[in-house]
């Protein structure tokens, strides 16, 4: 069995992970590093209050066998490209460093589609910027998961609802299936089994792929 971390776990995908991973006997321990105490209880679940400008503080907490990073907020919601870009791509790459320090081997990473360093896209840049970080680490075994739009329980952002709906209807039509909508709770249980259902080494998942896994 194994013991998982999880960054993000207060948002809408990683909540979801950790009811997976609570639900599935092959993880022994959830540790789910958040800004403040959320109150869930279960007796595999845990809380590291953390700082995410201060992560060397939580250091000796950053210990387990796989570490699953869901983090990310909106551009609104950041104020600011740098913002975002801080709370997107350095937090999380801090964790990755200090993961790799302390032995981790297994990581699982939320990106997103067209992740790229040579995007013009301000978004995609920022995660593909984080992909290639991570991948210099060198974990035994390195998962990202690229998927489409997200489909958030009681989402209160009216683009995703449309282009949800615009979406649905034209894969009903036949048409753009491969950016299919996908629930947050389907990449949940997708992201929780990966570091079993995958082998050693880099697995960058596509999100025409992510259903298949």
């Amino acid at each position: 069995m194994m013991k998982a971390l999880v960054i993000g776990a207060t948002g809408a995908t990683g909540k979801d992970l950790v009811d997976v991973l609570l639900g599935d006997p092959g993880y022994s321990e959830v540790v789910a590093f958040v800004r403040r105490p959320g109150g869930r209880q279960h007796a595999k679940y845990s809380e590291v209050v953390t700082d995410f400008d201060k992560l060397d503080e939580v250091s000796d907490h950053i210990r387990g066998d796989v570490w699953f990073s869901c983090l990310g907020t909106t551009l609104k919601a950041a104020g600011s490209q740098e913002r975002q870009w801080h709370i997107d791509h350095d937090i999380p790459a801090r964790f990755a460093d200090i993961a790799k320090k302390n032995g981790i081997p297994r990581a699982a990473v939320l990106s997103a589609y067209g992740a790229s360093t040579a995007s013009k896209v301000f978004y995609s840049r920022m995660k593909g910027s984080l992909d290639g970080h991570i991948t210099r680490l060198g974990f035994d075994q390195c998962i990202i998961f690229r998927p489409g739009l997200l489909l958030r329980k009681d989402t209160d952002r009216a683009g995703e609802r449309i282009s949800a709906a615009v979406l649905k209807l034209a894969n009903a039509l036949g048409l753009f299936r491969r950016f299919s909508p996908m629930p947050t709770s389907t990449l949940a249980e997708k992201l929780a089994k990966s570091p079993v259902a995958r082998g050693p080494g880099m697995h960058v998942i596509e999100l025409d792929e992510i259903f298949s896994v």
